[in-house]
């Protein structure tokens, strides 16, 4: 059974890529996009200019642990696609979720915390 929670179909993609809100940081690039439903969905994705396929499976992984520990924060019913710059390389955890946290105050999906 598919995760309904991950973000798949292509035109879903090109929705939020071409009416969606982008904001950039440091280290990651955020796309965001109205979904209607009670869900937020997710796509981690990184190029191949961030490296070799260790280097892209690490920076997906840091950007989803970052996401996993700021979840409860964010706004329902949003379709978000994190996507990673080539300078996360060689980043620890803590500096990435900064930078997600950062790019999602700024389009406005991140509650701030107290």
């Amino acid at each position: 059974m598919l995760n309904e929670k991950v973000l798949r179909n292509k035109t879903d993609f090109d929705k939020l890529y071409k009416q969606g809100k982008s904001v950039g940081d440091k280290y990651v690039v955020v796309f965001v996009r109205p979904n209607g439903k009670e869900i937020v969905r997710t796509a981690f994705l990184a190029s191949k200019k961030v490296g070799n396929s260790v280097e892209r499976n690490r920076a997906r992984r840091l950007m989803k642990e970052s996401y996993r520990l700021s979840l409860a924060d964010v706004l329902k019913g949003v379709d978000v696609v994190f996507i990673a710059r080539n300078t996360i390389k060689d980043k620890k955890q803590k500096e990435v979720e900064r930078s997600m946290n950062a790019a999602l105050t700024k389009v406005g999906i991140l509650y701030k915390k107290k």
